[in-house]
């Protein structure tokens, strides 16, 4: 039965239903936002925050990943949701928008893990008190969608913008500064299965001239299914589209020698490689980086055949036109001939078909 809520008092309907049903009711449907910082010029901590909140399951959670210095940080905190899903708040978690489009609190609060969220050691791993502000405009990407024969696998609308964070963070006792640190933030809505996507690629490069970004998916032989990225000036102009990306990038050993990934990355411990942006204007941009582990995915669920390979690599970045600077490359999924050879999931795309234990692409 349909629910009529506070936030249906207002304009903004976009669909004759009421605020809280969503065109498609599935399981895998979120509002998500997803917040990363790090320092500008060398690889260093990385912090990772998010907010989804799940209409089908009446959930919201926040999960905090990354890295202090060597020790991963890893904690869920989730909580019921009945017509409150404006409140972004999840235990201790708590953002609030300052200003839109320019600034976002990010408050974690110390201590014991309250109900509903799981961590080890029972305690928060890292408290915080920071904000972000935009040094970029914000780049919207068109909808993409992504079907496993008639299934809908991937349907979403998403927004990124790169900012400095500024705060403090805690962690064992510890407290420290952090000031103008580069990282990216984005909003994003619609259908995400991630376990069933083939490969996709997102990369948030932040050097002087400002941003550049970019959002691909693959089928597990290469084939593009979704391309849509951007240079965002840090002068405040409005940016630029990807026309064309391409990408060449491979995983590292512990001896910084090039290493297959096999079924769980067992071997990797880094990411190296090139990638080239054609923008809307023509011109091309060509980036080389090198860079380590900041959020395995393959921690989340170890071992089992659903589980998400690959994950979040930090990253020292130099352009062909000489700008430095850091990243965060995201190379995920399920199974694809150069990041995935074997596969690892169920019913991918583009048929939905289960493929062999040892089935390569």
């Amino acid at each position: 039965m349909a629910r009529y809520d506070a936030v249906d008092e207002r304009f903004g309907h976009q669909l004759p239903e009421p605020f809280r049903n969503t065109v498609i009711h599935h399981h895998d449907w979120r509002e998500s936002l997803f917040f990363v910082m790090h320092p500008t010029d060398q690889l260093g901590d990385v912090y990772i925050l998010t907010l989804a909140n799940f209409p089908a399951r009446n959930e919201m959670d926040s999960l905090q990943l990354g890295r202090h210095g060597d020790t991963p940080i890893f904690a869920r905190h989730a909580r019921h949701v009945d017509g409150d899903h404006d409140v972004w708040q999840v235990g201790p978690v708590q953002i609030d928008v300052l200003e839109p489009r320019k600034q976002v609190r990010l408050r974690v609060a110390g201590g014991d893990l309250p109900s509903g969220s799981v961590a080890a050691g029972g305690k928060v791993p890292l408290s915080m008190d920071i904000t972000y502000t935009a040094r970029v405009q914000p780049y919207q990407l068109r909808r993409g969608t992504m079907k496993a024969g008639s299934e809908v696998v991937w349907d979403q609308s998403h927004m990124f913008q790169s900012g400095w964070y500024d705060g403090t963070v805690t962690h064992n006792g510890e407290t420290r500064t952090i000031t103008k640190w580069w990282g990216q933030r984005d909003h994003s809505w619609g259908i995400r299965t991630h376990f069933r996507c083939p490969m996709w690629m997102w990369l948030a490069i932040h050097v002087p001239e400002g941003m550049l970004a970019v959002w691909c998916w693959e089928l597990p032989n290469g084939a593009r299914i979704y391309t849509d990225g951007c240079l965002s000036p840090s002068d405040g102009g409005e940016p630029i589209a990807v026309r064309e990306f391409h990408h060449d990038l491979a995983w590292l050993d512990a001896a910084g020698n090039h290493a297959s990934y096999e079924r769980h990355g067992e071997s990797v411990r880094g990411l190296a490689g090139d990638v080239t942006f054609v923008l809307d204007n023509g011109r091309r941009i060509d980036v080389r980086a090198t860079g380590r582990w900041a959020q395995r995915y393959d921690a989340f669920n170890p071992g089992k055949q659903n589980s998400l390979g690959g994950g979040l690599s930090e990253m020292l970045v130099e352009t062909n036109d000489g700008q430095r600077g850091t990243a965060i490359y995201e190379v995920t999924g399920a199974w694809h001939h150069k990041y995935f050879p074997l596969a690892r999931g169920e019913r991918l795309p583009p048929d939905g078909r289960t493929p062999g234990e040892n089935e390569r692409a």
